[in-house]
């Protein structure tokens, strides 16, 4: 079945992406995680993958273009047919036969989208609004919570003015990319909220609605075998499995494909002949709060004075000397990419790279340039320590077992990046 191609929400305030270049020629095979292509938007630029396996079909955006979020740029099809389709939306003309009275009935303004919280993903699940129609809002104000597989994020405004319109309830799920809510300048005189169901086919006028992705996704391909006996599995599918006494090996010996979501959390629930349920194990959940580092003015001078150009390696060696062990790999994940590295005992000149896949003895999670300020997402198989920004410093945390860190080495990692952290050169003492 035709898979759409969206220009994605790299991030909550965005409305546009700059297509950089395309990876795949059209009529070219794809497959399921194969760079795509990459956008630019104010902040960075990012590889997007293919959310589908077929061949690239009717590419309506060519690199230098700017696109709005939400709107089809391409088709993955299941052949290689129709390759030559490279008009904007040829294919789809606009239906001027929409009621116009029940369109003019959503307000005037900037539209709020579901943003995309994760590369792969291509729905969310609103939890709740914080706001009423009719009522005021700044650009900071918390709008809505949404729920992922990974995780569940307060979305800021990112507008300042009144929320003139809510088109999707709390419960909804909504594709990535489509208008959820709308912002207008002045007090509107009749707000507006809706289900996704009546609000189909509807947009605040004079703003044309970006077309919904395709929420479909593609068969599931087990992949490898992971190494080491590593389960492959979300982190809110491992906080539920914890929180229900549940052991994902029965999925493993199931033969169940990896890796594991939420949803096959009922998958393991109904498995027959369940003799034992795994007792919770304890976690730690440590935070440390620092109101000012020194990090970034270090990795300049590493990067001027001894040509150490890769911050995330730097981070790696801050980590790894801070669990003091002779020789450890740490796998340290942006918004933009993943990166692993064997960071060896002595100088950060030996740190080197290795591949994304390789066991990790701890993952880095730098989100410093996201706008999430606090989160809980659960112990995994190895620790995780994740950098958040706030007020002119930064937070950590620290998420762990109990069977993976006792309390006295918890604390002694924490209490240790925090003053690596906020003070790099004690490092090189």
């Amino acid at each position: 079945m035709p898979h759409d191609v969206i220009m994605p929400a790299l991030g909550m305030a965005q409305d546009s992406g700059l297509i950089v270049a395309w990876h795949k020629e059209p009529g070219e095979a794809v497959a399921t995680g194969d760079v795509l292509f990459e956008v630019e938007t104010d902040k960075a630029t990012m590889e997007v993958e293919a959310q589908a396996d077929g061949f690239l079909n009717r590419v309506r955006a060519q690199a230098g273009e700017e696109v709005p979020v939400g709107k089809v740029i391409a088709v993955i099809g299941d052949s290689a047919e129709e390759v030559t389709d490279t008009t904007p939306d040829e294919a789809a003309p606009e239906d001027t036969s929409e009621d116009t009275s029940a369109t003019a009935a959503i307000p005037d303004g900037t539209s709020v989208i579901m943003p995309a919280l994760g590369m792969a993903q291509d729905s969310g699940l609103i939890v709740s609004w914080h706001k009423e129609p009719g009522a005021a809002v700044t650009a900071t104000d918390i709008l809505f919570e949404v729920e992922t597989d990974k995780a569940t994020v307060e979305v800021e405004a990112g507008h300042d003015g009144y929320l003139a319109a809510i088109l999707a309830e709390a419960g909804e799920e909504a594709p990535v990319g489509e208008t959820i809510a709308v912002i207008s300048a002045g007090k509107p005189a009749a707000p507006v909220r809706i289900g996704r169901a009546e609000a189909a086919g509807k947009a605040p006028s004079g703003e044309p609605r970006p077309p919904a992705p395709v929420a479909e996704r593609p068969a599931p391909r087990p992949p490898a075998v992971p190494t080491g006996g590593r389960i492959l599995a979300s982190p809110k599918a491992r906080r539920l499995a914890l929180e229900q006494g549940l052991d994902l090996n029965r999925l493993v010996e199931a033969g169940h494909p990896q890796p594991y979501h939420a949803a096959d959390i009922e998958v393991l629930r109904a498995l027959p002949d369940e003799t034992a349920v795994a007792p919770a194990q304890a976690t730690r959940h440590l935070t440390a709060d620092l109101p000012h580092e020194g990090f970034t003015e270090f990795a300049e001078w590493a990067a001027g004075e001894a040509d150490l150009t890769d911050a995330q390696a730097l981070l790696a060696g801050l980590v790894a000397a801070s669990l003091d062990r002779e020789s450890v790999t740490i796998r340290v994940e942006t918004e933009a990419r993943v990166r692993s590295y064997h960071v060896p005992a002595g100088p950060l000149g030996g740190i080197t790279r290795v591949e994304p896949d390789t066991p990790a003895d701890l993952t880095l999670r730098d989100l410093r340039q996201s706008r999430i300020s606090t989160l809980a997402l659960g112990a995994e198989s190895h620790p995780v320590l994740t950098l958040t920004a706030n007020a002119g410093g930064l937070t950590l945390t620290l998420e762990c077992t109990g069977d993976a860190l006792s309390a006295p080495q918890a604390i002694a990692l924490l209490s240790g990046f925090a003053g690596r952290m906020e003070q790099p050169l004690r490092h090189l003492l």
